[in-house]
C-alpha cells in the first residue's frame, strides 16, 4: 500500500482554518491560563505533560518528545469547558458613604460563567531517525466571564473576554538512546474585550469630572454609562525541552517563555451626559494597553511499571508576578486612564496520574492535580478574573480503532476554593466601590481528540 504524504503547507492552511471556526475563552488553569492543549493528557490531569510523549500534543507540553513519534501524525482534539460562576454580595458599599453602609445597588450579577470550546490542532513528521518537525495551534491563555448589565459590581466589570491564539512550529533532535532536546516558536495573537458601567452620578457628586461637585444634577447609581474596550495584537515567544529516557522511565523538562503585547483598539462609550459629551470627556476613542504573558517551567516523570499499569507525575511553576496592573490608556487627552492594580503573584501547579491498558485497544486513565492562585488575596480579587485555589479530579479512556485511527475522551471537575472579593472604595476603587461577596464557582470539562497516524 502506497505510504500517505501530506504537504506541509497544506496541513498547516488546513490547521488555520479550522481553528478559526472556534473561540477559546474560559479560564481552567492559574489566573487565565488555559491547560487543555490536549486530550490524550486530560484524563491524567496532565499529570506527566513534559515526559508522556504519547502523541504530537507533546508539541505544547514538551516539544523534545517528538523524538518519539513515528511516521506522521495529525491530531484534532476540542475541549468544552463549562463553568460555574456566581457572586453572592456581602454588604458592598458606595463610595459616599463606605463607613455607614450605603449599599451598592443592584442584584448578585447571574451566572456569570460562560461556556467555550477551546480546540487544538497537531501534526508532526518524523524527517530521519533523530530528526522530527511538527506544528500546533492552541490556545494557552482564555478568559470568558459576563454579569448581568445592572448587577452590584457592574462598575468593576460586566463582560471580560480574552482569547489568545498560537501558533507553534517545532523541532525535536534525538541526540543518543537517552536524551533528546526540542525547540519551537511560538507566534501568538490575542483579542481582548472589556466593559462595565460608569457611574456618573458619583462621579458628578465628588467632583471628579473637573466640575463643581453637583454641577450636573446628576444621581449616583442612577445615572449609568458603559464603556466597552476591545483591543488585538500579536506577540512572539518560544518553548523549549529536554527528555531523559532509560529503560521504562521518562523525565522531562520543559519551558514556555513569557510574551509581550502592545494592544491597540477602540473604547465606545454610551450613555454619557450631554454636557461631558460636548465637552469632549468620555467619547468613543483609540485606546492602548500593554500585557505580558507569564513565562512557565515544568518538570515531569513517566514511568512503565509493567505491560499494563503506568504512573505519571508533573510540577509546573508560572511566573504570574509580570501581571502587575491592567492600565488602559485613552488616546483622548479628555479621558483619564482606567487602572486597575492585580500585584500577582506566581502560581504553582502539581498533578499525580496512573493509566491502565489492559490490552491494545483500550487505555484507561485517572489523574488529580492541585493549583494555586496567583491572586494574593481578597482585596485584589477582582470579579473579571475571581480565580482561586482549586482541586482538579480527572478521568479519560483511549480506543484504538486501527494501526491508523484511534479516539481520546476525557472528563475532569475543578473543585475551586470558594473565591472571595473585599474591595474596598479607594484608590483605583473609589468610584468603582466597595464590592464585597464570596462565589459559588466549579468548572466541567469535557474533551475528545481524534488521532490520525501514517
Amino acid at each position: 500500500m502506497k505510504k500517505v504524504q501530506f504537504s506541509p503547507v497544506i496541513v498547516i492552511l488546513f490547521f488555520a482554518v479550522c481553528f478559526s471556526l472556534f473561540t477559546p475563552g474560559s479560564a481552567s488553569g492559574a489566573g487565565f491560563a488555559l491547560i487543555e492543549n490536549g486530550v490524550s493528557g486530560m484524563g491524567n490531569a496532565f499529570a506527566g505533560g513534559a515526559a508522556s510523549a504519547k502523541d504530537a500534543t507533546t508539541i505544547f507540553f514538551n516539544p523534545a518528545g517528538l523524538t518519539r513519534l513515528d511516521g506522521q501524525q495529525f491530531i484534532f482534539g476540542g475541549h468544552l469547558i463549562m463553568p460555574y460562576v456566581k457572586f453572592h454580595n456581602e454588604g458592598s458599599t458606595h463610595v459616599l458613604q463606605p463607613v455607614t453602609g450605603q449599599p451598592l445597588s443592584g442584584g448578585n450579577g447571574g451566572e456569570a460563567g460562560v461556556t467555550k470550546l477551546v480546540p487544538n490542532i497537531y501534526y508532526s513528521r518524523k524527517v530521519s531517525d533523530d530528526l522530527v518537525v511538527g506544528m500546533g495551534i492552541n490556545s494557552p491563555f482564555g478568559l470568558c466571564t459576563e454579569y448581568d448589565d445592572h448587577w452590584v459590581g457592574r462598575y468593576h466589570a460586566i463582560k471580560s473576554d480574552v482569547l489568545t491564539v498560537n501558533i507553534n512550529p517545532s523541532i525535536a533532535y534525538k541526540i543518543n538512546q537517552q536524551f533528546s532536546i526540542g525547540a519551537g516558536l511560538n507566534f501568538q495573537y490575542i483579542h481582548a474585550e472589556l466593559s462595565n458601567a460608569i457611574d456618573f452620578g458619583t462621579l458628578d457628586a465628588t467632583g471628579s469630572l473637573g466640575l463643581p461637585a453637583g454641577a450636573l444634577g446628576l444621581t449616583p447609581q442612577m445615572s449609568d454609562g458603559y464603556a466597552n474596550i476591545k483591543g488585538d495584537d500579536w506577540g512572539i515567544g518560544f518553548n523549549m525541552g529536554i527528555l531523559y529516557e532509560y529503560k521504562d522511565t521518562r523525565i522531562g523538562a520543559a519551558y514556555r517563555s513569557r510574551v509581550e503585547y502592545a494592544l491597540e483598539g477602540d473604547a465606545d462609550f454610551s450613555r454619557t451626559p450631554a454636557p461631558l459629551a460636548a465637552a469632549g470627556a468620555f467619547t468613543d476613542t483609540e485606546a492602548k494597553a500593554d500585557i505580558t504573558m507569564p513565562d512557565s517551567f515544568s518538570v515531569s516523570a513517566f514511568h512503565q511499571i509493567n505491560p499494563q499499569w503506568a504512573v505519571m507525575g508533573d510540577f509546573t511553576w508560572m511566573n504570574w508576578r509580570v501581571f502587575k496592573k491592567l492600565e488602559v490608556d485613552f488616546d483622548n487627552p479628555s479621558q483619564p486612564n482606567s487602572v486597575t492594580r492585580e500585584d500577582w503573584e506566581d502560581s504553582y501547579r502539581s498533578s499525580l496520574g496512573v493509566t491502565y491498558t489492559p490490552n491494545k485497544t483500550w487505555s484507561f486513565k485517572a489523574g488529580t492535580a492541585y493549583d494555586t492562585t496567583p491572586i494574593p488575596d481578597a482585596q485584589h480579587r477582582t470579579p473579571r478574573v475571581p480565580c482561586s485555589d482549586r482541586i482538579w479530579t480527572a478521568l479519560g479512556l483511549g480506543y484504538k480503532v486501527s494501526q491508523m485511527v484511534s479516539f481520546d475522551l476525557g472528563y475532569t471537575h475543578i473543585f475551586v476554593n470558594d473565591p472571595k472579593i473585599d474591595k474596598s472604595a479607594t484608590g483605583d476603587d473609589a468610584i468603582r466601590g466597595g464590592l464585597q461577596g464570596t462565589y459559588d464557582a466549579h468548572i466541567d470539562i469535557v474533551s475528545a481528540q481524534l488521532n490520525l497516524a501514517f
